[in-house]
C-alpha cells in the first residue's frame, strides 16, 4: 500500500500529464507552485487505489478506463474555502437594495431564480437563502428558487445535507444565526453539528455541473454568485464564462464576483459596475 515513505515526489512529466488533464477537464490552471499541493492530495487517492507510484496513478487516471477516477481527481485538487455571508457586502446589497427591487413582481406572480455557481459545501447558497427569506417571510409559497451547482460532488452530497459542524460558526451572529439554523449563538455553541433549517433547505436545488460543459438551465437568472471560481481558470477561459455569465442574467440582473477577480475581455461592454465587485447586465 501507497505511504508518504514509499512515493517519491510527483515528477515534472507526471505533473504536467495531471496538470494538462486537469485542465481539459475543468478548466483548472495548476501552475507548478501547486505541485505539493497536488503530490499531498494525490498520495491519499494512491491509498485507497492500493497503488505504489504516482506515475501508476496518472496513467490509470488518463486512461479510458480511469473516467470515473478523474471526477476524484478533480475533486481531489479542487479548494474548496468558504463560509457563511463571506464577503457580507455581496449579502447586504443582496438584502437592502436588489431583492427589495424585486419584492413588487415577485410577489405578483414573477420567477425569482439565482444560482451560486462553484457553491463549495454550500455555506454561500444558504447565506443567499437566509437573505432570501429575509426579505420574503412568504418564500415557500412564491416562485423562489436557489441553484447550487459545483463541480465536485462531494461537495454537492455536502449541500443537500445542509449539516455543519457547530464550532465552524463562531461569529456569525446572533440574527443571522436565528435565520440559518433557528438557533441562538449560544444554542449552537452546545452541539456538535447543526443544520440548516428546513424551510431554507426547500429554496435550494443543488446539482453537480462544470462550468466548462454546456449548461441544462434554460431560463435566466436575476443574480449569479461566482465568486473565487473563475481565478483559477486561464485568462481565455475566464472571458468565455464572463461572456457566458451575461447571456445567463436577465437584463438588469446582477453577477457577484470574488474580491481578487475582475470582469475582462468582450463581457465588460455587457455590465456596470455597482459596487465592490458588483455588477449589472446592462
Amino acid at each position: 500500500m501507497a505511504n508518504d515513505q514509499t512515493i517519491p515526489s510527483l515528477n515534472d512529466a507526471d505533473f504536467e500529464r495531471i496538470a494538462s488533464l486537469v485542465h481539459s477537464i475543468s478548466g483548472i490552471v495548476l501552475p507548478d507552485n501547486k505541485r505539493p499541493m497536488v503530490q499531498s492530495r494525490l498520495l491519499r487517492r494512491l491509498q485507497a487505489l492500493r497503488m505504489a507510484s504516482l506515475s501508476e496513478y496518472v496513467n490509470f487516471v488518463s486512461a479510458p478506463n480511469g473516467l470515473d477516477e478523474r471526477t476524484r481527481l478533480v475533486s481531489a485538487v479542487t479548494t474548496n474555502v468558504t463560509a457563511f455571508f463571506r464577503e457580507e457586502h455581496h449579502f447586504d446589497a443582496l438584502e437592502k437594495t436588489i431583492l427589495p427591487a424585486l419584492k413588487q413582481k415577485v410577489k405578483a406572480g414573477a420567477r425569482l431564480r439565482i444560482w451560486s455557481a462553484g457553491c463549495s459545501s454550500g455555506e454561500e447558497p444558504y447565506s443567499i437563502a437566509a437573505v432570501v427569506a429575509a426579505v420574503f417571510s412568504d418564500a415557500q409559497s412564491l416562485d423562489i428558487r436557489i441553484l447550487a451547482t459545483d463541480i465536485d460532488q462531494v461537495m454537492i452530497d455536502l449541500v443537500r445535507t445542509g449539516a455543519y459542524a457547530a464550532d465552524a460558526l463562531r461569529g456569525i451572529g446572533s440574527e443571522r444565526s436565528k435565520q440559518l439554523f433557528g438557533l441562538s449563538p449560544a444554542e449552537i455553541s452546545k452541539r456538535e453539528m447543526v443544520e440548516v433549517t428546513s424551510a431554507l433547505r426547500r429554496l435550494i436545488r443543488c446539482n453537480p455541473l462544470n462550468l466548462q460543459e454546456e449548461w441544462p438551465m434554460r431560463g435566466q437568472f436575476d443574480v449569479i454568485f461566482c465568486r473565487n471560481v473563475v481565478i483559477y481558470f486561464d485568462r481565455q477561459t475566464q472571458e468565455r464564462l464572463w461572456q457566458r455569465f451575461a447571456a445567463a442574467l436577465h437584463p438588469g440582473g446582477y453577477l457577484m464576483i470574488g474580491h481578487s477577480e475582475r470582469i475582462t475581455g468582450p463581457a465588460l461592454s455587457a455590465f456596470s459596475a455597482e459596487g465592490i465587485t458588483t455588477y449589472r447586465r446592462l
